[in-house]
């Protein structure tokens, strides 16, 4: 993998970022703050299957 799409995927991750901020603020401001509610132990854990299953899927697209 070159620079080239490394960048491509850092750029779509910031267009999927901004979508629901986009299309639904209100919900997004309830997500932030029900986040800020949480330990850091559920959000760790939260992040790491989240990157675990994008992992996953981008081996499975690859490779499947």
């Amino acid at each position: 993998m070159g620079w080239s799409e490394l960048w491509s995927a850092l750029a779509l991750v910031m267009v999927i970022e901004g979508l629901l901020p986009a299309i639904s603020p209100r919900g997004y401001r309830k997500a932030i703050f029900a986040m800020s509610q949480m330990d850091a132990r559920s959000i760790r854990i939260t992040g790491l299957v989240t990157m675990i299953s994008g992992a996953l899927f981008l081996y499975w697209l690859k490779n499947g």
